[in-house]
C-alpha cells in the first residue's frame, strides 16, 4: 500500500452517544435514510506497517473497501485518512489482522435530523443498546438528538466505546 502523510489528512469532529436499541421501522421513516453492513478489521501495526482498519461494506447489493487510518487530536477531533481497495488489496490486507481483536459487525443506519446525517450502529453483539453519531463542523456544535432516539448518555469522551475498544473487549465494556 503507497504511503500517505496524515499531517494533511482532513479533520474529522464527531460526537458519540450511547442509546437504548432503536426501532429500526421508524428510523427507516427518516429523512434520508439508507442502511450498510459494515464489517470493521483491525490491523496491526507492524515493521513499516501502519496499522489502521480495513471495511468490507455493503449496501444496496454492492459491496465496497476501504482502509482508513486515524491519528487523535481530542477526544472529539481526528486526522482521517481514507482510500477506497480493490477486494484483492483487501483481501491482502486482511493478512495483516489483529488476532487479538474480533472483527466487528454492525449494521449503519443513516439518516439526516435537523441538519445534521446522523449514523445510528447497531452491533451483532449487543441486543438491548447501540451507538449514534454525528459528525459536526467545530467541537462546540449542539447536536439536537432525534425524537425517535432514547438516549442512555453521551460517550464521546469514554475511549470504552471506540469501535477499536469494542472490537477488543468482544463487545463488553469493562
Amino acid at each position: 500500500m503507497e504511503s500517505f502523510d496524515i499531517k494533511t489528512a482532513p479533520l474529522e469532529i464527531e460526537r458519540k452517544f450511547l442509546i437504548e436499541y432503536p426501532d429500526i421501522n421508524v428510523l427507516r421513516e427518516m429523512d434520508g435514510y439508507r442502511v450498510r453492513h459494515i464489517e470493521q478489521t483491525y490491523l496491526l501495526s507492524e515493521n513499516d506497517f501502519v496499522g489502521g482498519r480495513i471495511r468490507r461494506i455493503t449496501e444496496c447489493g454492492r459491496t465496497s473497501y476501504v482502509y482508513t487510518y486515524k491519528q487523535k487530536l481530542s477526544d472529539i477531533t481526528r486526522r482521517e485518512f481514507e482510500r477506497e481497495l480493490t477486494e484483492a488489496e483487501y483481501l491482502d490486507l486482511l493478512k495483516h489482522k489483529n488476532p487479538d481483536i474480533i472483527t466487528i459487525e454492525k449494521d449503519r443506519h443513516i439518516f439526516n435530523y435537523d441538519g445534521l446525517i446522523y449514523e445510528l450502529d447497531v452491533y451483532t453483539f449487543w441486543g438491548d443498546k447501540a451507538t449514534l453519531e454525528a459528525e459536526v463542523a467545530s467541537e462546540d456544535t449542539p447536536i439536537p438528538i432525534p425524537p425517535c432516539v432514547k438516549l442512555i448518555r453521551e460517550v464521546t469522551h469514554d475511549r470504552r466505546y471506540n469501535n477499536s475498544q469494542l472490537a477488543a473487549n468482544r463487545g463488553r465494556i469493562e
